[in-house]
């Protein structure tokens, strides 16, 4: 697997495909601090980030990583949310969406990752532009990236020579190479 190309397409393919009601899926660069210098984006919107926190190598070339998996769900509201306002369905849409994004990733395992599961729920700062709630999740991910980027060559000029020792062979005394305490 292509460790983060991957992981993404399938978690941003997860959201697409279950929950039509987000109007754009992107990479996380912190577009909701700089929304007059970005392209804007129709909300309700969810943004993907990943971190490594721990790997454990599988080999020379593979690894099992310990991911992190931030999804940013971005929401536009207005004032007057409270209950029976006139924007009140709207908090309630924002929050049926937050659920609805943890539901779908939590406890579930993909073709890129295996055991997600949320550690983390929290409101972020948004510079007062609407509703930014991260949902922090961790998971397992074996990275073959360098696997399949590396490239092994053949040398067919190469010349190797193997034959049989002859004889005893230096240093074998026909006793066991380790005393295992029997």
């Amino acid at each position: 697997m292509e460790y983060w190309t991957e992981l993404y397409e399938e978690i941003t393919g997860k959201i697409n495909e279950h929950l039509p009601q987000v109007a754009w899926v992107d990479l996380w660069h912190e577009q909701v601090n700089y929304l007059t210098e970005e392209l804007p984006f129709p909300t309700p919107a969810v943004f993907a980030a990943f971190s490594t926190l721990t790997t454990d190598d599988r080999g020379t070339l593979a690894q099992d990583c310990n991911t992190q998996v931030d999804l940013y769900l971005f929401y536009e509201t207005f004032s007057d949310t409270y209950a029976g306002s006139a924007n009140g369905e709207g908090a309630l849409d924002f929050l049926r969406t937050l659920t609805e994004l943890h539901a779908l990733f939590h406890g579930k395992s993909g073709q890129a990752y295996s055991g997600m599961r949320r550690t983390d729920m929290r409101r972020e700062e948004s510079g007062g532009a609407g509703n930014l709630y991260r949902l922090s999740f961790e998971c397992l991910v074996t990275d073959y990236s360098a696997c399949r980027l590396f490239v092994t060559t053949e040398n067919p000029d190469a010349d190797v020579r193997v034959k049989p020792l002859a004889g005893e062979v230096p240093g074998d005394t026909g006793k066991p190479l380790f005393d295992v305490g029997r």
